[in-house]
């Protein structure tokens, strides 16, 4: 098991990145909307996992942890590890909706 290619690293930092992004806005202060914080976890999650076709729980582990690792020491609250939950759905999807465009056969 080598490296992975660089396409698949910026990929990485992309999922991260968006990831941070997302959590940057669900931090703030005045921030009370939950549903676009979803929609948001699932969107990224989706695109990051279509782009690459493979591994969900990567992407949305990279995606999705840095809500719950920002939110949880600066609330104290554990709430925000559901958005593992929303990534989640939107990596399968990303996956899934991959496959379906390019055919099941890709590997």
């Amino acid at each position: 098991m080598g490296r992975p290619p660089v396409g698949r690293l910026a990929l990485m930092a992309a999922a991260v990145g968006l990831g941070l992004l997302i959590a940057g806005i669900d931090s703030r202060p005045n921030w009370d909307d939950s549903g676009v914080t979803a929609a948001m976890l699932i969107g990224a999650s989706a695109v990051v996992a279509a782009v690459d076709g493979h591994r969900p729980s990567l992407w949305a582990a990279l995606v999705g942890l840095p809500v719950p690792i920002i939110e949880v020491p600066a609330t104290g609250s554990t709430a925000s590890i559901v958005a593992l939950a929303f990534t989640a759905i939107g990596a399968v999807l990303g996956v899934v909706i991959r496959r379906a465009v390019r055919g099941s056969t890709e590997r």
